[in-house]
């Protein structure tokens, strides 16, 4: 992906959405030739010159200021998040994160082992899940049995039709709300080529997720509700929480689900957790009666 495309596009997408009446502006009689603001209204609602509005909208940004970037995230109204997705497609820091992810460290690893009753899945930068406990395997599927190149977050809401049926009338805004996570993935570590050719595979694998991507939503992961229909434990309200891990920036996060304390979906939660332990307890050797 080019990143002075996606800023075109961004910036072409935002100004699309608002008319001008959402800005306080008189629309004139007549057919408008384009959707919401024209970008001499744009420009002059954020106070800057139409050819220097227009050279970033052509993802020209070397010459933009951050007091130029900030005009112009007020007048779009766009939110904090699109906002630093703003600034990361015009001014890029210097980050940078190995190609390949190490394996997780003991500590890592015994942490997600650590969640009895609640579902935890260590999700890396490509959104490849890297770790996980057995409630989380009950929940959303085997993870060991899925091919390792398709183990990932984004596979299991586009690609599987068991998760889509999990979250039933819910998917499409679970979807849309993945996506724009990791729209802000991509702006974060720009130029990574894992990251940048597990989005080029899933925009051709599924209609619905270049759908989504064209629409532009940006927004980071963070608590999330999601009421599930499983099919041995009934219906699951659950809140999710993807929590950063600043020191190990190959992962997205640590990504946590649970219910209300003392609620119907934490009984069935434990019950899934039950009946995965009992699913992975091996088998007791048989009785010297049954041996004979």
């Amino acid at each position: 992906m080019d990143a002075r495309v996606e800023l075109s596009e961004f910036l072409k997408s935002r100004r699309a959405r608002l008319s001008p009446e959402d800005v306080g502006l008189r629309a004139y009689g007549g057919r408008r030739r384009v959707a919401g603001l024209r970008r001499e209204e744009l420009a002059g609602l954020a106070g800057i010159s139409v050819a220097h509005y227009t050279r970033l909208e052509q993802g020209r940004s070397d010459s933009v200021s951050a007091e130029a970037l900030a005009a112009i995230g007020r007048a779009l109204r766009l939110d904090e998040d699109e906002r630093t997705y703003l600034n990361q497609l015009a001014r890029p820091d210097a980050r940078t994160c190995p190609e390949t992810a190490a394996p997780p460290r003991a500590g890592l690893r015994h942490l997600v082992a650590s969640f009895d009753a609640t579902p935890a899945i260590l999700v890396g930068r490509h959104t490849e899940i890297v770790a996980w406990n057995p409630v989380a395997t009950a929940l959303f599927g085997d993870f060991a049995a899925m091919p390792e190149g398709e183990r990932s977050i984004s596979d299991l809401i586009f690609r599987r039709s068991d998760v889509r049926d999990l979250h039933g009338a819910g998917w499409e805004r679970t979807a849309v709300e993945h996506v724009a996570h990791l729209r802000v993935l991509s702006a974060c570590y720009r130029g990574d080529r894992r990251l940048m050719a597990h989005i080029e595979r899933l925009r051709a694998a599924s209609p619905e997720f270049d759908r989504m991507w064209s629409s532009h939503p940006v927004a980071r992961a963070g608590g999330r509700f999601y009421r599930l229909h499983h099919p041995v434990v009934g219906d699951l309200d659950l809140y999710g929480e993807l929590v950063t891990l600043p020191v190990d920036l190959e992962y997205s996060g640590l990504d946590l689900f649970a219910a209300e304390p003392g609620s119907p979906s934490e009984r069935a939660l434990r019950r899934l957790a039950d009946l995965s332990r009992e699913r992975d307890s091996p088998s007791p050797p048989p009785s010297p009666a049954q041996a004979r």
